[in-house]
């Protein structure tokens, strides 16, 4: 892979990649909504149809589902600044973000086929953070880790 051409730059990591199945769920119960309300509309021959408000009950739970798999779908989970690492939790990320600075990481390690990174914050396996990459798209993946390896100094083990 090349260098990076613009290191003052930032790259932004989403959980794209948790949000597809919460995609799939808001598409079956807002379809098992369109098809409820279809069906209520021949009440008139079959008086045993359920009204039609009961198409309403599907789109319930829909709506926040639609609302979390929008917000894993835009919002950032890791932002590689100029300063450092920037990790937002699912759950208030405004409260909890946390900034590892480039000084504080001393390797980067990725283990387990690519779905866990660690960032070391010494020379030693022991501390450092633990991230999970399966929010993150497979083909982003990669670049997450080449940039981090490249910022930190190539100094990471596989």
């Amino acid at each position: 892979m090349k260098h990076l051409q613009n290191p003052e730059k930032e790259l932004r990591f989403t959980r794209a990649a948790q949000a597809v199945p919460i995609w799939l769920l808001v598409a079956m119960l807002g379809g098992s909504s369109i098809i409820l309300f279809a069906c209520c509309l021949y009440r008139s021959i079959n008086p045993e149809l359920p009204h039609p408000l009961w198409a309403l009950v599907p789109l319930v739970p829909a709506w926040p589902f639609a609302r979390l798999a929008y917000r894993m779908t835009r919002h950032a989970y890791i932002i590689l600044t100029p300063l450092g690492v920037e990790i937002f939790p699912l759950i208030r990320p405004e409260r909890n973000m946390r900034v590892v600075y480039w000084g504080e990481i001393a390797e980067v390690q990725n283990r387990a086929s690519q779905s866990q990174l660690t960032l070391h914050f010494s020379g030693k396996q022991g501390g450092g953070i633990h991230l999970s990459l399966r929010p993150i798209p497979k083909a982003q993946r990669e670049l997450l880790i080449h940039t981090l390896r490249e910022r930190v100094g190539g100094s990471a083990r596989k």
